[in-house]
């Protein structure tokens, strides 16, 4: 009996660890600050048309069917030949901001 408290008291011990350092590591997350609309169109905009919204030399983003995974690990790795890999230049929460945009995108009214 003596052993299943101290057993179930270390337990306890380390899933509280546990949660602490979860809390730490999403503490320390911090927002984008990244302007994308202005990405689109300085950068992205270079293939995908009118920010987004229309194909150029890469794929129409408006309304598109990839999963968000399908997108961050195309913005991360890029396409060979087709789409340089941005994962060194933006982090996570850069990234979830441009699949936040991209998902946002309508057409222009007028």
């Amino acid at each position: 009996m003596r052993c299943s408290v101290i057993a179930l008291l270390a337990l306890a011990a380390v899933a509280s660890r546990a949660a602490s350092a979860q809390q730490s590591a999403t503490a320390n997350v911090k927002p984008s600050t990244l302007d994308v609309p202005q990405l689109f169109a300085t950068t992205c905009g270079w293939c995908h048309s009118d920010g987004g919204r229309s194909p150029g030399k890469g794929p129409q983003l408006m309304n598109t069917q990839r999963s968000d995974d399908f997108i961050r690990n195309r913005i991360k790795m890029g396409k060979e030949g087709a789409m340089p890999a941005f994962g060194s230049m933006f982090s996570d929460a850069d990234i979830d901001a441009i699949i936040k945009y991209i998902r946002s995108l309508k057409p222009e009214p007028g």
